[in-house]
């Protein structure tokens, strides 16, 4: 039997990398990738199957003479992925060198593993997300005292011990509020001790090194007032850190990874950065989770289509396979124009981040990638509950039944909408960098100027009308009260997105897999299509046969 390999199959993955990469490094991540879509694609797919329906984490609150240990318990398939995962080098090559390469790696590669990870274990994803945010964290604003003791085992690759991170900011009484949070912070010697709460900790019980926000004592309240803090789980002769675990969460979704509440009873922590930019530090690794975020949708929503058009191609009705009811090729069709040119767009965005976190990138394009990190992480999200949904219908019965893939992946999708900032989370994000930095004059500008590198055709006429009528919309939206504002946001950065999408469906038209989906994308997202005009997608999904 012929194994599968979510990486040998992805044209447009090997693509981008083929672009994006040096010739050596894309040599290395090929053979790298294809390893791993093999792995991941076989045995960790099927441990994840496994820990969805019976091996999800457990709190083992107490040891046999009562005394509190929170520990988590995982099952043993779930730390074999964990091991394989961090070998491959998917947070730690982002710190330090390549040992073949000489160098060290980059963003594009990493998000190009968390891609493919994501189409079997989103819920793994989420520690991973945890674990190059902390390595993040400590990298670039921890003192070499507090950088030695941790980062080299935040980005272990098998070379020393492992501590994945975590990152532990909503409080119960504030929610995504953080400038409401009251976890304190006291000084003790050179350091602090750690007391309250934290109601959403993800990676509970499996980080070796959380960082946190919490309040010095004396400081403002408010956001201002909050300090970013390294807080081991354990002390170095192995005992509890001060913290406990009340309790883990019961998830919808998700449930590889364990999500608890924290409490605090003294927690040694030790400073990171300056005490007056823990909220800033935090924000900036926010942002790196959101484009984490946006790739764990991308994984489903591959895997989604994966699903559906192996299905409709196996399941025979009414004497005939389902993909050769026009219908059926129209449904696939247009989940693959969006899913594609998503995909080119997200690493689009990507190559710019690592432009961004290197300091190469101007002020202006690192505003402009706040933006575009916003509005993806946004659009993604809602695409992987919409794919899944489309995967659950196009199997009909079978879709709603747990021995097919298909619900855990709309149980995943769901949290992606809420995780790293709901909708309403990122429309006032959006609404922040029009009033602050007229982030829409950079926006309706970069649009305009890569429009004009391609070359003309209707597609692309089609797409600058759309760009001036977006662009008197942002005019608009620029000068209403903020309170209008916040009721405007979110559709306008539907339309943004999808304008943002549209440039790049052009600028990739000319590659041979894109070809028709290019059109398929324009024609859906506008919707340009007349009645009795949607034979496009059969037509390109005849090509593909």
């Amino acid at each position: 039997m012929v194994r599968a390999n979510y990486f040998a199959g992805d044209d447009s993955l090997q693509d981008i990398l083929q672009t994006k990469l040096h010739p050596t490094f894309h040599a290395f991540a090929k053979d790298q990738l294809q390893s791993f879509g093999n792995l991941v694609a076989n045995e960790i797919d099927e441990r994840a199957r496994q820990t969805d329906r019976e091996g999800e984490p457990k709190l083992v609150k107490y040891n046999k003479y009562g005394d509190d240990q929170s520990i988590v318990w995982v099952n043993e398939g779930y730390k074999q992925t964990v091991k394989e995962t961090y070998e491959t080098g998917i947070v730690g090559y982002l710190h330090k060198e390549i040992p073949e390469l000489g160098q060290k790696g980059n963003y594009i590669y990493s998000f190009a593993q968390g891609y493919v990870l994501s189409q079997s274990e989103p819920g793994f994803y989420c520690p991973v997300t945890l674990t190059m945010a902390t390595s993040y964290l400590l990298d670039h604003y921890a003192n070499e005292e507090v950088k030695e003791r941790f980062l080299p085992h935040v980005i272990a690759t098998g070379d020393t011990e492992l501590y994945e991170g975590a990152t532990f900011l909503t409080e119960r009484q504030g929610g995504s509020d953080v400038g409401a949070n009251e976890v304190k912070a006291i000084k003790e010697g050179e350091h602090y001790r750690l007391f309250g709460e934290k109601y959403f900790a993800s990676n509970a019980g499996m980080a070796g090194v959380a960082m946190v926000l919490a309040r010095i004592e004396g400081a403002p309240s408010g956001s201002k007032g909050l300090t970013l803090f390294a807080v081991p789980w354990k002390n170095t002769d192995g005992s509890l850190n001060g913290i406990k675990i009340r309790r883990l969460k019961d998830k919808l979704g998700v449930r590889a990874v364990p999500s608890g509440e924290v409490e605090f009873e003294g927690a040694l922590g030790y400073i990171v950065g300056d005490s007056s930019s823990g909220l800033k530090y935090m924000l900036e690794a926010l942002n790196l989770s959101r484009i984490c975020n946006t790739i764990a949708s991308l994984g489903i929503m591959r895997r989604a289509y994966n699903e559906s058009y192996a299905y409709a191609e196996k399941r025979t009705a009414f004497g005939n396979k389902l993909n050769e009811f026009p219908m059926i090729q129209d449904s696939l069709g247009r989940m693959r124009a969006k899913l594609e040119i998503e995909l080119y767009t997200t690493f689009d965005l990507i190559e710019q981040y690592d432009r961004v976190v290197s300091g190469e990138a101007s002020k202006e394009e690192a505003i402009l990638n706040r933006l575009f990190i916003a509005l993806l992480k946004k659009e993604t999200a809602e695409q992987a509950i919409h794919f899944a949904y489309e995967a659950i219908e196009m199997h009909g019965g079978n879709g709603y039944i747990e021995d097919f893939v298909t619900p855990r992946l709309l149980r995943d999708a769901q949290v992606l909408t809420v995780w790293e900032g709901t909708a309403n989370i990122l429309a006032l994000e959006l609404i922040r960098l029009v009033n602050k930095f007229s982030v829409h004059h950079l926006f309706v500008q970069t649009m305009e100027q890569r429009l004009q590198k391609c070359e003309e055709s209707n597609l692309k006429s089609t797409v600058h009308e759309k760009l001036q009528q977006i662009s008197e919309s942002l005019e608009i939206f620029a000068n209403l009260q903020e309170d209008i504002q916040t009721f405007e946001a979110k559709a306008l950065a539907k339309e943004m997105v999808r304008l943002y999408e549209s440039v790049v469906a052009i600028e990739i038209a000319d590659k041979p897999h894109i070809g028709l989906l290019s059109t398929i994308y324009i024609e859906e997202t506008w919707q340009l299509r007349k009645l009795g005009d949607a034979m496009r997608t059969c037509e390109w999904f005849k090509g593909i046969n």
